[in-house]
């Protein structure tokens, strides 16, 4: 389906892009150009596709034309193999639309024209599918006709899954396991592409310690190291380097208080198993201070 898809998409990429070669101040009652006959073209193009005509998709393009996929490599050749693909289409997304973006468009000679841009193939609760695509079409007896239509899919954002998989167990809504000293909550999730792990929190801890807040971890490709970010609901800010040692994992944060002081502590987390871990705080400072600890806190899944 998703090669069938990128026919359509680059298809009508082309005949939208096409519009923009209209001819400007054309002189009343003059012979269309080349621009403006294209033009109309893409206008019925465009309306068959949206009422969902294979046949008469089909018959935009010439008889011998070629569809290109880099990707797999597979060729569509000619207005019947052509036509069955739409027909499939539109059996499996009736409701599909499309969204184009031209890049550049040009008559490479009086015959022959070629597009580049990106298009996206829109289908109601799906996220869209984008590729960049580059086509050619023919002028034949009059009549300019699609040639060949070639796509190269687009590369996704790179995703850092792989350097920051080994926190995936952290991903899940937990609680605190300690009764009534501790009250703890919080929640991690993946962002998109994977790319970070974002946690919301809210921790009480006898009289030592009450905050919520938000943190960020990911991946520094420069430092080749996990870091995070995390934002304190009180106007502390800090980031830290996580070091994985044995079992547990140590999180050196340095930061800055709500008053503007300087502030360290090195968080200590150990998996126990894949429902409960445990969270203790060292080495706190506060403007060279040091404060004492927090005790260690068993969490576990919600």
């Amino acid at each position: 389906m998703r090669r069938i898809a990128v026919i359509c998409l680059a298809i009508c990429a082309l005949t939208a892009g096409v519009v923009e070669l209209t001819a400007k101040d054309e002189p009343s009652g003059a012979e269309p150009s080349d621009e403006t006959k294209i033009r109309q073209a893409v206008a019925a193009y465009v309306e068959a596709f949206n009422q969902h005509d294979s046949a008469a998709l089909a018959r935009f393009w010439s008889p011998e034309a070629v569809y290109l996929d880099r990707v797999t490599g597979v060729e569509a050749t000619g207005r019947e193999a052509i036509a069955k693909q739409f027909e499939a289409l539109f059996e499996h997304q009736p409701e599909v639309r499309l969204s184009v973006s031209t890049e550049s468009i040009g008559l490479l000679s009086p015959s022959v024209a070629v597009e580049h841009g990106t298009s996206k193939l829109l289908v109601p609760k799906e996220e869209p599918d984008e590729i960049n695509y580059t086509a050619v079409y023919v002028k034949r007896d009059g009549q300019w006709l699609l040639d060949r239509v070639s796509d190269d899919e687009k590369k996704s954002p790179p995703s850092h899954y792989e350097q920051l998989k080994v926190l995936e167990w952290m991903v899940g809504k937990w609680v605190d396991d300690e009764g009534d000293d501790v009250d703890a909550e919080g929640e991690c999730n993946w962002s998109k592409n994977r790319n970070f792990l974002v946690r919301s929190y809210a921790l009480s801890v006898r009289d030592q310690i009450n905050m919520s807040g938000m943190q960020v971890i990911g991946w520094d490709p420069a430092a080749k190291a996990i870091r995070s970010w995390t934002f304190d609901s009180d106007g502390t800010f800090a980031e830290a380097t996580w070091t994985r040692k044995g079992d547990s994992w140590f999180v050196r944060n340095t930061g800055v208080v709500a008053d503007g002081r300087r502030a360290s502590m090195v968080n200590v987390i150990k998996p126990v198993d894949e429902n409960t871990f445990t969270w203790q705080t060292i080495e706190r400072t506060v403007g060279g201070e040091l404060l004492p600890n927090i005790d260690e806190v068993a969490i576990v899944r919600k």
